[in-house]
């Protein structure tokens, strides 16, 4: 108990420090929501892979996804990692910089105003923005307690408080800097403690061969394997098309969730682009793929303290089970490992939101001449309003934490991934679409919590997502377009001309 303790403490003081040293980065809203644009490619890579990844992943994905589709459930970490990660900051990760800039759009509901000269879309934006990052941010304190619960015997409640507090205290105090460091830092210490979290678990399996040997000697009757004699080994696992679903949801959402994207306003140049995909990518691999690869073999630690009184499976208690079969000292990592995946997450989310409803919502609709150090003020103050919201949330959250992620992934990336990444790309898209757009991904998933027309509300946001994908291009080309005019000034940031180094670009020689 004390080395955990310890742990915990020094954990903590490091955050705070980070936050008062920072705080001379944060002295106008520029700073305070994207760093004055000047963020490196290490914090810029280890900024977007900690955002992605929180307890959400650790506790409740690898937990519940682990259990239904065994080894399989590691193609989840790689669909992240080679499309959350990858394909996002090759896509997106150049154009979003060069654009937002142009159009000095600090948040994405902004970039929506600007990008489709509409004031309405940018509003309404922002408050989809506001609405559907809380139940996220509930999830992120959901997945954590359960671990505190398991290793100190602490109340679910005082988990959440005190997380909201430490989390609340360095954002307001430093802004975006304040958080690209300590998810530096917490970046460090997640890759570290996954790989000491697997290795210790398969050890204690008698090594990987042994456990898979155990894993594919569960018998085929078990619901989850429809018949199959080691399912929960095969290539595929039990219930590939759900899986799919589940890949879908995970990886093609960050395409379209604010706190990623905005991750790319920030970057400082060319070369943090290019360095900031290769290391995204490879600590998504790590972490990702380590986290739903360890989920695998939970059912080798199947024991009554996972199941509720009716039979069903308590998916949060999962991973906190197998792993409370380690030495002391293992828990204290794995207790900081998650409580660094976790904050890193939830202080992207809280200034996501509270510079978004103030930028964009606030600002010149209900506040008129705004002044720069009263946007600072309304954006600390409304970062308390939002963490205080989340904490009521998470207090008496639905019955485990894959609900909330997919109800918020779902409504987030459904209505903003289409017109955000073909606005980046193509003139054509409209502003119907958009709207369009916006009543779709939010319509299918607000009234399937209801009506659950789709069980899974994974599923659904994976529905939501590839049919913005499908319903954006169509509505542009029957809807009438915006001003030629228009257009060309928003896409002239790409035919800017730059000066570069040989060593950066080989320019074509005219022939003698």
């Amino acid at each position: 108990m004390t080395v955990k303790i310890i742990l915990l403490l020094v954990f903590f003081a490091t955050m705070i420090s980070v936050g008062i040293y920072s705080r001379k980065h944060a002295t106008n809203v520029n700073d305070f929501v994207l760093g004055g644009r000047s963020v490196g490619p290490w914090l810029s890579a280890f900024a977007y892979g900690t955002s992605y990844f929180s307890a959400v992943v650790f506790v409740g994905y690898a937990g519940q996804f682990g259990w239904k589709y065994g080894i399989a459930s590691t193609w989840i970490g790689l669909g992240n990692a080679f499309i959350g990660s990858l394909l996002a900051w090759v896509l997106m990760g150049r154009r979003t910089r060069v654009m937002t800039r142009h159009l000095d759009a600090k948040t994405m509901p902004e970039f929506f105003g600007k990008r489709y000269d509409s004031k309405a879309l940018k509003i309404v934006a922002s408050v989809i923005a506001f609405i559907f990052l809380i139940p996220y941010t509930a999830s992120v304190y959901n997945g954590l307690s359960s671990l505190f619960n398991m290793a100190f015997n602490i109340e679910y409640k005082y988990c959440v408080i005190a997380m909201a507090v430490l989390t609340g205290v360095y954002v307001i105090l430093g802004g975006y800097m304040a958080t690209a460091i300590n998810d530096f830092i917490q970046g460090i210490i997640m890759l570290v403690g996954i790989v000491c979290v697997i290795s210790a678990v398969l050890s204690g399996q008698g090594g990987f061969l042994e456990a898979i040997r155990k894993l594919s000697e569960i018998p085929s009757d078990v619901p989850a394997t429809m018949g199959q004699q080691g399912a929960f080994t095969s290539f595929f696992g039990a219930d590939p098309l759900n899986l799919v679903g589940v890949i879908i949801l995970t990886s093609l959402g960050t395409l379209g969730l604010p706190q990623m994207v905005q991750k790319f306003y920030a970057i400082k140049s060319e070369k943090a682009v290019k360095t900031g995909t290769i290391v995204s990518t490879v600590f998504a691999i790590i972490i990702s793929g380590g986290c739903y690869f360890l989920g695998g073999f939970g059912r080798l630690f199947d024991n009554p303290s996972i199941y509720k009184e009716d039979g069903g499976v308590l998916y949060d208690s999962i991973i906190p089970s197998m792993l409370s079969t380690l030495p002391d000292i293992l828990i204290g990592v794995v207790i900081v490992l998650v409580l660094s995946a976790s904050m890193s997450t939830l202080s992207s989310l809280v200034l996501t939101s509270s510079s978004t409803f103030t930028l964009d919502f606030l600002k010149d609709t209900v506040i008129k001449n705004m002044s720069d150090k009263k946007q600072l003020l309304i954006m600390r103050i409304l970062i308390v309003f939002f963490i205080v919201m989340s904490v009521i949330i998470a207090l008496d959250p639905p019955d485990f934490i894959a609900q909330l992620m997919g109800i918020s992934w779902g409504a987030l990336a459904g209505a903003f991934l289409a017109p955000f990444l073909y606005g980046l790309f193509w003139k054509g898209v409209t502003k119907a679409a958009v709207w369009v757009n916006f009543v779709f991904a939010v319509g299918i998933t607000v009234s399937n919590m209801y009506l659950k027309f789709i069980a899974s509300p994974i599923n659904c946001g994976a529905v939501a997502m590839v049919g913005g994908l499908l319903i954006v291009p169509l509505v542009s080309l029957l809807t009438p377009k915006l001003s030629a005019e228009k257009m060309d000034k928003v896409f002239a940031c790409y035919e800017e001309s730059v000066n570069v180094k040989k060593l950066t670009s080989l320019q074509e020689e005219e022939e003698n």
